[in-house]
């Protein structure tokens, strides 16, 4: 099977995921400035999960390109991942309306972590069906930024328990290091 339909409904969940998301942040009941302030942690949070989720969005897209086919395993692991994506919706408006408090901070990182390691799954379900000599397996590497990235929502799970800035510095950090632009797969492609 091509990776079309994949890429496509990947597509149009994440979409959907984005778009609950901005529907979540509710308009506040004034006129001035001063009525935005109680939405600064919803908006915070939106604008966090809103880079993660273009993040996830903009490797997917990478990782589909340097394959050609697909399978069962294949389907199974992007639905694990889009799964885990889903939820990003909920822990997002969940941690903003409860201005970053412990629990709300330590779930968001639960579903961070679980997202990461589908992706990790779903690149290695990839290079399994098109060889360790592939393209893609070229591209991936050893996945030094999937891997700092697991060991990072790891330790910011039970920071939360600590102090909750720590975990989200620690979200913020691994966003910040995926904004890097990674070009991997692309240089890959093109030689």
């Amino acid at each position: 099977m091509g990776r079309n339909r994949l890429e496509a409904f990947s597509d149009g969940v994440i979409a959907i995921i984005i778009t609950i998301m901005v529907l979540e942040m509710k308009v506040p009941h004034g006129d001035d400035l001063a009525s935005l302030r109680p939405l600064v942690p919803v908006f915070v949070s939106y604008v966090l999960s809103f880079t993660f989720v273009g993040i996830y969005w903009n490797n997917h897209h990478h990782l589909l390109h340097a394959i050609q086919r697909v399978n069962g395993p294949i389907l199974w692991a992007n639905m694990h991942l889009l799964f885990w994506l889903s939820l990003i919706p909920f822990v997002t408006g969940w941690m903003g309306e409860n201005h970053f408090h412990t629990v709300p901070v330590a779930l968001y990182g639960v579903v961070l972590l679980m997202a990461g390691g589908a992706y990790f799954n779903l690149a290695r379900v990839l290079v399994k069906h098109h060889g360790k000599d592939s393209v893609l397996a070229k591209a991936i590497g050893s996945d030094f930024k999937g891997k700092i990235s697991i060991v990072a929502y790891v330790a910011a799970v039970p920071l939360a328990f600590v102090q909750e800035w720590l975990s989200m510095g620690i979200y913020f950090a691994v966003a910040l290091m995926w904004l890097i632009p990674d070009r991997r797969i692309e240089s890959t492609l093109r030689n």
